[in-house]
């Protein structure tokens, strides 16, 4: 039987040219808000058929409205304070967005640790359910998980450490914007639908974002170059979550609390991982047949960054231990999971 993604995937499948079952059969309403447009990978490959399944699996009784690009009102850094708040029944957003609040997962973040999206996804979420204690105790989560391995996107070629002195790149996350320093660069941090404009005003001259997001957004229109790192560990992540106001959950009939706990969990958390690899080929593609330069590090140059990422780690190591966290013991249980989460997928493959 199949169960997870796989399950949900073909629902999808075999409900295409159904359409809706009709608002007048729905009991309950969800709304999802997030910040990225309806065209980007998340949106387009993963809620919208999450949203289809479930209302598939009631009957027609539970719906998701899905509200892109912050329609809702409020900025990207809201998001989770909206769940929590009930502004919104369900958001999905950048964990990194609000920095310093969700300190476990900033263990993924750290350079050079992550594998493919799908793989990564997988032993985030888990490590999360195991390591992260209250800090999302305010609502209810359905998913952890990250995305690919990120890279630079610019408008200037960078080749080594040195390329990076002085400039202006847009740092995700509070992690990379450590790295960002660590390196010479002058980190500014943004959502990431902020980034075409500021490229295209010289605010910033280049950009940490996975080649999955330069599709939606159109990056290889913006700049020229594109370094990526050779290896088996990317350069960094972001971390994400898909989480729910409680109050909604609580109110819903257990029969329908039982379908969005079916897609919940490590299952869904990998089924988006997997999108974000499909999508981060046709982003390579596109910058490819746009006429960029990709640059791909080799191993000589790439120590000398995974040199600047052990500062970075160390660093990080004596914040949380300012905060009463153990770093070091997070970060090994990161890596064992992450080994953990390639075999399993090797194996299913």
């Amino acid at each position: 039987m199949l169960k997870g993604p796989a399950r949900l995937a073909a629902i999808v499948i075999a409900a295409t040219g159904l359409g809706t079952l009709g608002a007048a059969a729905q009991d309950y309403t969800l709304r999802l808000h997030q910040f990225l447009p309806e065209t980007s990978t998340i949106p387009r490959e993963v809620l919208a058929g999450w949203a289809k399944a479930i209302e598939l699996e009631s009957g027609g009784r539970l719906a998701v409205e899905l509200y892109p690009s912050m329609q809702l009102g409020g900025s990207p850094a809201d998001l989770y304070d909206q769940a929590r708040d009930g502004v919104a029944d369900i958001i999905w957003t950048v964990i990194g967005y609000t920095p310093g609040r969700f300190p476990t997962a900033e263990t993924f973040e750290l350079p050079f640790i992550i594998r493919d999206g799908k793989t990564t996804s997988r032993a985030f979420h888990r490590f999360m359910v195991e390591n992260s204690g209250d800090e999302f105790d305010e609502t209810h989560v359905l998913a952890f998980h990250t995305h690919g391995p990120g890279l630079i996107h610019s408008q200037k070629p960078v080749r080594s450490l040195e390329d990076m002195a002085g400039l202006k790149v847009r740092g995700g996350n509070r992690v990379i914007n450590m790295m960002l320093e660590e390196l010479g660069a002058v980190p500014i941090g943004m959502p990431v639908p902020a980034v075409p404009e500021n490229l295209t005003q010289g605010v910033i001259e280049a950009a940490t974002i996975p080649w999955q997001v330069t599709i939606a957004l159109r990056i290889a229109e913006l700049v020229g170059y594109h370094t990526e790192f050779e290896g088996e560990t990317g350069w960094y992540s972001q971390t994400f979550v898909l989480t729910m106001n409680k109050q909604s959950y609580e109110r819903l009939p257990e029969d329908l609390q039982e379908i969005i706990d079916e897609y919940s969990g490590e299952d869904l958390a990998a089924w988006m991982g997997e999108a974000m690899d499909e999508d981060d080929y046709y982003g390579r593609k596109i910058a490819e047949e746009a006429g960029n330069e990709i640059i791909v590090l080799g191993p000589d140059e790439v120590s000398r960054w995974q040199e600047v990422g052990e500062r970075v780690t160390e660093r990080w190591i004596g914040e949380m231990a300012d905060k009463g966290y153990d770093g070091a013991a997070l970060l090994a249980r990161a890596k064992e999971l992450i080994e953990e989460s390639a075999n399993f997928v090797e194996d299913e493959e």
